[in-house]
C-alpha cells in the first residue's frame, strides 16, 4: 500500500491532488450529489476520513447555501490504540491537516467543518438526521468500519447515501466484512459497486438504481452489469478502457500553464484573484507524450504519479 505524501505545489486541477478517487467514482459522486439537488433533497454531506482531500474538494463543490461539509480525520494527531497506530505509521504517516487544507483552499474560499479526532466522536459533532451523504474512508479495522457505519445511520436521512470506500481490496478485509455485515444484518442496501466503492442507503434503493442504471446505460465509457446476491440486487459499474469524460469539478485558483482560464464569475472570491500562482510550470512536451500513450499505460502512469510522485502528478 502505498505512503501518503505531502502536497508542497499548489494543485492545478483535482488529479493532481493526490489520493486513490478515480474518476468513476468522481463520475458516481457528483450523479449522487446532483440527482439530490434536482429532487430537492437538502441536507449536509460529511466525509469520515480525509486523506489529502481530493474527495472533500469534489464534495465541497455541491455544498448549497446553507449546508455544511464536515470532515472528520485524525491529520497528524496520535492515533487511540495500538492496530490504529500501526495503520497509520504504515500508510498517513506524512498526512497533515495543513496539506489538507491548502488543497482545499486551492479550489474554495473557506474550509469544511473539521474535527480533528477518531471518526468514533462524529455523532457528537453531527446531529441525527442531518446529513444526505456521508463517504466513509477511514481506518480500515473491522471494529472501526463497524462502527463508523452505525454513526452514518444515525446521521443521515432516511433516504440518504452513505458510500463505503475499500470494500473489496486485498489489504482492507476489515472493511469488507463491516461492509457486507451491514448489507446481511444491517439494513443497508446497495445501490451500487465500483471498483473500489459501495454506495448504499437505508432507504429504498430501486428509485435511484433505476435512474442510475439509465444514465450509466447512456455512456460508452461505463459498462455496467447487474446481478442479484442475497436478495439485493446489484448494480456493477465498470470504466471501460477508454478516458472518461469527467463530471463537472471544481477548478482551481492555480491552473496549471496551457489549461483553460477561469471566468471571471466562476472564481471563488476576490481572495481566489489576489492569490499568487505559484504551482511551477508544467513542461508542455511531457504532458502532450503521455496523452500519445496507450490509455492502459496512461491510467498506470497517473495511478503512480499520485500514489508516490507528488511534484510530477
Amino acid at each position: 500500500m502505498a505512503t501518503a505524501q505531502e502536497t508542497h505545489t499548489y494543485p492545478g486541477d483535482l488529479n493532481d491532488v493526490p489520493g486513490w478517487f478515480w474518476p468513476l467514482d468522481q463520475v458516481l459522486f457528483s450523479w449522487f450529489l446532483e440527482r439530490q439537488e434536482r429532487r430537492g433533497t437538502r441536507g449536509d454531506l460529511l466525509e469520515l476520513g480525509a486523506y489529502l482531500g481530493k474527495s472533500a474538494i469534489l464534495l465541497g463543490h455541491h455544498l448549497r447555501d446553507g449546508e455544511t461539509l464536515t470532515v472528520c480525520d485524525l491529520f497528524e494527531t496520535e492515533p487511540p490504540d495500538a492496530a490504529n497506530r500501526a495503520e497509520a505509521a504504515q500508510s498517513y504517516s506524512t498526512l497533515t491537516r495543513r496539506a489538507f487544507e491548502r488543497n482545499y483552499l486551492s479550489f474554495h474560499d473557506t474550509l469544511p467543518r473539521i474535527v480533528q479526532d477518531v471518526s468514533s466522536t462524529i455523532t457528537d459533532e453531527v446531529g441525527p438526521g442531518t446529513c444526505r451523504f456521508a463517504h466513509i474512508d477511514a481506518s480500515h479495522l473491522y471494529e472501526h468500519v463497524h462502527g463508523d457505519i452505525g454513526a452514518a445511520r444515525r446521521l443521515l436521512l432516511p433516504d440518504g447515501i452513505v458510500v463505503l470506500d475499500d470494500f473489496r481490496s486485498e489489504h482492507t478485509p476489515g472493511v469488507a466484512v463491516a461492509a457486507w455485515e451491514a448489507v446481511l444484518n444491517r439494513g443497508l442496501r446497495p445501490v451500487c459497486l465500483s471498483s473500489q466503492k459501495l454506495y448504499a442507503t437505508w432507504g429504498d434503493p430501486e428509485p435511484v438504481q433505476e435512474e442510475l442504471l439509465a444514465a450509466l446505460r447512456g455512456r460508452d465509457d461505463v459498462a455496467v452489469t447487474v446481478e442479484q446476491a442475497a436478495g439485493h440486487r446489484l448494480v456493477r459499474a465498470r470504466a471501460k478502457g477508454k478516458r472518461m469524460q469527467p463530471p463537472s469539478l471544481p477548478a482551481s485558483r492555480h491552473p496549471a500553464p496551457g489549461a483553460p482560464a477561469r471566468r471571471a464569475d466562476a472564481l471563488p472570491g476576490k481572495a481566489a484573484q489576489a492569490r499568487p500562482a505559484v504551482r511551477p510550470a508544467r513542461p508542455r512536451a511531457r504532458r502532450l507524450a503521455l496523452d500519445l500513450l496507450p490509455p492502459v499505460v496512461t491510467r498506470a502512469v497517473r495511478r503512480y504519479r499520485a500514489a508516490y510522485c507528488v511534484r510530477c502528478a
